[in-house]
């Protein structure tokens, strides 16, 4: 059985090895839930590793980022109420890892907490912050292209008003699960691997955990599951789309509609993206949610090193999101060749009228290609 105190003594002299939290500043020792005592320090190697993984993460994230919200502000063909969502996701992708990132990094070289019980806090909390509000930015992208695609003529058009008002919405999810820690409901802790905070899942307290359980409830699973019937319906409007068109040109004796048109192709392409999408989602997010649950069921002995993942896996996020909502987008492929040509390829951008956006834009009206590409 494992033992979840302090090291034992003997006349008050330790009898054990150096723990994980031997290294941790007196001020927040409090903090520090009694599991950790049981395990050694990390080798120096991990903290290392992972500080270096996230330094690169980072310096990646906010160039990304930062472009595409330059890019998405800056040109006037990319000025859509749709494109509103992209620029709120890149520019709380871009603030979670200037606020996180690079404050990991310095604990890492520390190879524990360096900066104090209000940092921690702090830290933790513009974590969730701009985790939810990236989390529910991309549930508005996957429901605004249901709109589009799913619902086509009959859905209510997005006005700059409408995309402003629902991210004000993703705001303030964010806003209010990030501070009901610090208002008493759970709080904020050093993680295991003692270089980051998050929410405390260890502790036994049932209102403390109900905090978890609510909070993968609205912020994992509802736009999780929501994420995936949005595509799921996406690409079964465009394929239903497609075989009447197929079909169309059949009555019609002729082998397609639209010349240079490949239907099956359309749907394929559109598959992909939402497969890419939701794996990547369910990728980012699905480690964080397991190590809670693994605390707040006590399924499995959670290690120090175990901890790490959530945080990479999050941070990694922030890293391709700029690529599945900004790079993919044809017009602002364009936008970026014409900004900076080194950093794009004109037989890419040629062959942008080929895209998703002109295939996508065939179900609903002529201007919906923006939305379903953004």
């Amino acid at each position: 059985m494992s033992y979840y105190g302090p090291p034992p003594s003997i006349w008050g002299h330790p009898i054990s090895n150096m723990t994980v939290v031997d290294k941790v500043p007196p001020e927040i020792l409090h903090l520090v839930d009694p599991h950790w005592y049981q395990f050694p320090p990390m080798n120096p190697l991990w903290h290392s590793i992972i500080g270096f993984a996230i330094f690169v993460l980072g310096i990646i994230s906010v160039i990304g980022n930062g472009m595409v919200i330059y890019i998405f502000s800056t040109a006037k063909g990319l000025r859509t109420p749709s494109n509103l969502f992209v620029v709120n996701l890149a520019m709380s992708d871009f603030l979670m890892m200037m606020t996180n990132a690079f404050t990991m990094v310095y604990n890492c070289w520390y190879e524990t907490w360096q900066l104090g019980v209000l940092m921690c806090d702090l830290y933790a909390f513009t974590g969730s912050l701009f985790g939810c509000c990236s989390i529910w930015t991309m549930t508005m992208i996957a429901l605004d292209r249901y709109n589009v695609i799913v619902k086509g003529l009959a859905g209510k058009p997005l006005t700059n008003a409408g995309a402003v008002l629902r991210i004000l919405v993703c705001w303030m999810i964010g806003v209010v699960w990030g501070i009901l820690p610090m208002l008493g409901w759970n709080r904020y802790v050093p993680e295991g691997n003692m270089t980051a905070c998050g929410t405390d899942y260890l502790t036994e307290d049932w209102f403390h955990k109900s905090y978890i359980l609510a909070y993968s409830f609205f912020v994992y699973y509802v736009p999780l599951f929501t994420i995936i019937y949005s595509y799921v319906y996406i690409v079964k409007a465009v394929s239903e789309h497609e075989k009447s068109m197929r079909d169309q040109a059949k009555r019609m004796n002729m082998q397609s509609l639209r010349q240079g048109d490949d239907g099956k192709a359309a749907e394929m392409k559109l598959a992909k993206i939402a497969l890419v999408t939701i794996s990547l989602w369910f990728m980012a997010w699905t480690p964080y949610t397991i190590i809670n649950y693994t605390g707040v069921f006590k399924t499995a002995n959670i290690s120090p090193l175990a901890t790490i993942w959530g945080s990479v896996f999050a941070k990694a996020n922030a890293v391709y999101n700029p690529i599945v909502y900004g790079i993919s987008h044809p017009k602002y492929r364009a936008a970026l060749y014409k900004r900076f040509p080194s950093l794009s390829c004109q037989d890419v951008v040629a062959a942008d009228d080929k895209s998703l956006a002109s295939e996508a834009s065939a179900v609903t009206t002529s201007n919906s290609g923006d939305t379903a590409s953004a």
